[in-house]
């Protein structure tokens, strides 16, 4: 089942548990490593000029960063099946379309779901925003952030299957 609010992300299931495992790693491994790492670059010395204690240091605000992102996905996430193979335009489902006049295709959904074989567009983009809910065959338009009207004819609609 698909959640469409601008507070939810959709995931597979297989996406949540990568996702899942990845932060139970960096919030566990992770930053028992990342510690180490300073603690042995600390005891070189002169912190002042010491490259490696900075770069661990600056890994580690990376690593945090990350695990924030990824605490707020998992606990905002609605897991659930694949949307129906409906024909309309909804998070999870891979849309061909005809925007300003050029095709695309692209996932609607999360980068985090994506395995980057496609371009991916939130459902709370412009583009998004104004296809979520279209079937194939119709039309609209969104305002670019120039502040032209850009018109997007809906080609295809199918569920991701990656």
């Amino acid at each position: 089942m698909t959640e469409t609010s601008a507070d939810v992300t959709w995931l597979t299931q297989e996406a949540y548990d990568r996702l899942k495992a990845e932060l139970d790693h960096l919030a566990g491994v992770g930053r028992t490593e990342i510690a180490k790492k300073i603690e042995a670059a600390r005891e070189e010395g002169d912190l002042r000029e010491n490259g490696g204690y900075h770069a661990a240091k600056e890994e580690q605000g990376k690593q945090e960063a990350r695990i924030r992102q990824l605490t707020q996905l998992l606990e905002r996430a609605t897991v659930g099946e694949r949307p129906a193979d409906d024909g309309v335009v909804e998070q999870g489902m891979v849309v061909k379309a005809e925007v300003a006049g050029e095709p695309m295709t692209f996932l609607l959904g999360s980068r985090e779901v994506s395995d980057d074989s496609l371009d991916v567009y939130s459902e709370k983009s412009p583009l998004g925003a104004a296809i979520v809910g279209l079937k194939v065959g119709d039309s609209s338009e969104y305002t670019a952030p120039t502040g032209k009207q850009v018109p997007v004819k809906i080609l295809d609609a199918k569920p991701y299957n990656g």
